[in-house]
């Protein structure tokens, strides 16, 4: 969007938040970059530059507006929405692959060489994946600076900076601040060891009945809980463990994190943004799905619906089997008995969290007669368990060919093989015609409710049948839709 100069102008000028994160706009004369909603008086067009990135203008030389924070945006949704060799790396840079493995390590996740990643990374940002990755490295280093008591040294490290020299560098550069002069101006800062509290930015409207209400009807237990207003589960990160509190409110996503490496914290932070689905541009999908007649009240009634995501996709995969052909309290059940048996221990002091889930590894060195269910389910649960190994199902994957690989297991049909390219893989575009409820809603609002006939009709939907489906299983009476009291 960045080249059309007459869109970008228009929405600078209007304010438009809707386009926040999707370009970002550098003044010549002040040499500062900002989000298109930024509330300061639009500079002079022939002084305004339009980049695709926040790196891109900030190795052009430009540095973050102090009153809009345009580091601080929602994401550009296009990274989730699509599943090309740009947006899968862009995935994977903001889940921190580049700071812990490099680019040579992206590159290798995702396939291509160093050289291909570049190029295509220029062409489209505007900046390469070391140039992005430092642009989160300095919002990561901003929130440690404003937001806890933590020493400057330790923050330099702990937001993956290689020395204080280059932590003290770029802050100046960026920020036009030294760090010292950052936790100055910040009246937020917390001194909980390990904690912080910070704002997640969404694009309006967010309907959270449904988000808040799926994960909390199906959380595990010890693993997951609904406390005091707000969605708490714990965390598995590269460098330790965390447990996230999220609470809903009208214009964000109130966020408690306590991390047991404060490494972690831009990890946490996108994986907690991937989960809640926070990133999406409800505009564009609910333009599209009230164009529907069978849908339009649906979406009138309740417009902003997301996507319930997971936080780790071999542990949804694992829970997809454990749901198949039960009800919700069923696997619930089996889930926090595994949980027990092979999940680790860690201490909640604000809660009852109690575990993290257990890893592929230690439930597969468990005795399958264990599993208190079918033989039949057993054999497709252990048979997962010997091939998630050699199946990505991270939010770099490739969606199709993770598909496929599941479909090679024995018990894996299209509920779920869909189900988990939803939730887990975060396909937009995936579709469960054969789900029970999905077919209950379609027969209550006229919809065909043959899954050939509803796939069918469900072409006009794309790319956003996920989120239509949230749409239908809305109509149910289920604790799935209703945000917990």
């Amino acid at each position: 969007m960045h080249e059309d100069t007459e869109s970008c102008v228009r929405a600078v000028h209007s304010k438009d938040a809707r386009f926040d994160g999707w370009f970002y706009t550098a003044v010549v004369t002040t040499r500062i970059y900002c989000r298109p909603s930024c509330p300061v008086v639009p500079p002079k067009v022939q002084n305004m530059r339009f980049y695709p990135s926040a790196a891109a203008a900030q190795q052009a030389g430009f540095r973050a507006c102090k009153r809009c924070r345009p580091d601080a945006t929602p994401g550009s949704p296009q990274w989730n929405e699509r599943a090309d060799l740009v947006a899968r790396a862009m995935r994977l840079i903001a889940d921190g692959v580049v700071d812990r493995d490099g680019v040579p390590g992206l590159a290798a996740r995702l396939g291509y060489s160093v050289r291909q990643i570049q190029r295509q990374l220029v062409a489209e940002l505007g900046a390469g994946p070391l140039a992005i990755a430092r642009a989160q490295r300095a919002q990561t280093a901003r929130l440690l600076i404003e937001t806890t008591a933590t020493p400057l040294g330790d923050a330099a490290f702990a937001a993956g900076f290689g020395s204080v020299r280059s932590f003290n560098d770029t802050i100046r550069e960026v920020f036009g601040l030294t760090p010292g002069e950052l936790r100055t101006r910040s009246k937020n800062v917390i001194t909980t060891p390990g904690s912080l509290a910070l704002r997640l930015p969404f694009r309006s409207p967010l309907c959270p009945d449904n988000l808040f209400g799926h994960l909390v009807a199906t959380a595990v237990p010890g693993v997951e809980e609904w406390r005091d207003g707000s969605y708490r589960r714990a965390l598995r990160l590269p460098h330790g463990h965390g447990i996230a509190a999220l609470r809903p409110t009208p214009d964000y996503i109130d966020c408690r994190l306590t991390l047991s490496d404060m490494r972690d914290l831009s990890v946490a932070i996108t994986r907690c943004r991937w989960l809640l689905d926070l990133d999406a541009d409800p505009i564009a999908i609910d333009d599209l799905l009230h164009q529907d007649p069978f849908l339009a009240s649906l979406v009138t009634k309740a417009p902003g619906r997301r996507v319930p995501r997971a936080a780790d996709g071999p542990e949804f995969a694992i829970r997809a089997v454990l749901g198949q052909q039960v009800s919700t309290a069923a696997a619930r059940t089996h889930a926090g008995r595994m949980v027990t048996a092979a999940g680790e221990a860690i201490s909640d002091d604000e809660g009852g969290l109690t575990h993290l889930f257990p890893t592929t590894e230690a439930l597969a060195a468990l005795d399958p007669a264990t599993f208190a269910m079918p033989e039949s389910r057993r054999t497709t649960l252990t048979r997962l368990l010997d091939a998630l190994p050699g199946i990505d199902l991270s939010v770099g994957s490739d969606w199709q060919e993770a598909r496929a690989k599941l479909a090679t297991l024995p018990g894996f049909g299209p509920w779920t093989i869909e189900t988990i390219a939803m939730r887990a893989l975060g396909d937009p575009d995936a579709f469960n015609p054969t789900d029970l409820g999905v077919r209950r809603a379609a027969e209550d609002v006229g919809l065909p409710k043959t899954p050939a006939a509803l796939t069918a009709h469900a072409a006009a939907w794309r790319p956003w049948r996920a989120y239509a489906v949230q749409y239908l299983w809305a109509t149910g009476d289920h604790p799935i839709n209703f945000l917990p009291s």
